[in-house]
């Protein structure tokens, strides 16, 4: 249930906050000729984060301008977050739809559930990797807008005649909250395993016991014994039971050992 319910909220958060970021910085150049400084240049970047095509305008303060642009690409890490919440959510919501509607369905041949099963181990392993590689894009993509290494592009504040400040550094919050949620997504699926374990065969087939054989040991023990005194080897029993009833040639029975001995005598 906590899968139906949390799975759809959590993926939407994860591309909302990560595919819908827009933000932006505004530094400020004063040059020593007060003509040629621009006090609010203003740079703004977006999803999916290549920096590189990001151009801005600066003043050289020598009565010129040059046309700059940010450093780096994050735009792989970036959509392939995006691609796994936004396919987490769609698998999310046919699955609930097929939990409510098609129960008898999922069950049938236990088809359903094995799909079910993989899948979900499956998009737990994509939402650590994922999560783990945005989280070291966004770091990434951090230390290319920070305002302090932005300005270290300009020309003109390489100047001690010039001062070059931040007016504005762009706010990350919305990007952090997709890592979170990122990383809330794998803890959420990857604890759904087992209990979409359990819907499988494999679960109920891995619950057998083999049955008792012991209470069959003590007659057949028993037989054993029985047979060996009736039918041994020793032949004690078949020997006595052999002799009895038998008489000679005179009709007599036979004498035992002693007896023959002492006639002789």
């Amino acid at each position: 249930m906590c899968m139906v319910i949390f799975a759809p909220l959590f993926a939407i958060f994860a591309f909302a906050t990560c595919g819908g970021y827009s933000g932006g910085l505004r530094l400020s150049v004063d040059c020593a000729n007060k003509t040629q400084s621009d006090l609010s240049i203003d740079i703004a970047f977006a999803y999916p984060f290549r920096l590189y095509q990001v151009n801005f305008d600066a003043p050289t303060c020598e009565g010129k301008r040059e046309k700059l642009s940010l450093i780096g690409d994050f735009s792989s890490s970036a959509e392939f977050f995006v691609t796994i919440a936004v396919f987490a959510f769609l698998y999310s919501l046919a699955a609930t739809v097929v939990y409510i509607f098609f129960q008898h369905k999922y069950r049938e041949n236990n088809r359903g559930p094995l799909i079910d099963f993989i899948v979900t181990v499956v998009f737990s392993f994509l939402w650590l990797v994922g999560s783990s590689a945005w989280a070291k894009g966004l770091s990434d993509v951090k230390v290319a807008t920070d305002p302090g290494e932005v300005l270290l592009l300009m020309s003109a504040c390489k100047q001690q005649s010039n001062k070059c400040l931040p007016v504005r550094s762009p706010v990350m919050s919305s990007l952090n909250t997709s890592v979170v949620f990122g990383f809330l997504n794998f803890i959420l699926w990857a604890g759904n395993i087992w209990f979409v374990f359990k819907e499988t065969g494999w679960h109920s087939s891995g619950t057998r016991y083999p049955q008792d054989t012991t209470q069959k040991q003590p007659s057949s023990f028993n037989q054993g014994g029985y047979n060996q005194e009736s039918y041994g080897p020793t032949g004690g029993y078949n020997q006595q039971g052999s002799s009895f009833g038998q008489v000679d040639e005179f009709g007599q029975p036979p004498q035992s050992g002693p007896t023959s001995f002492a006639n002789q005598i």
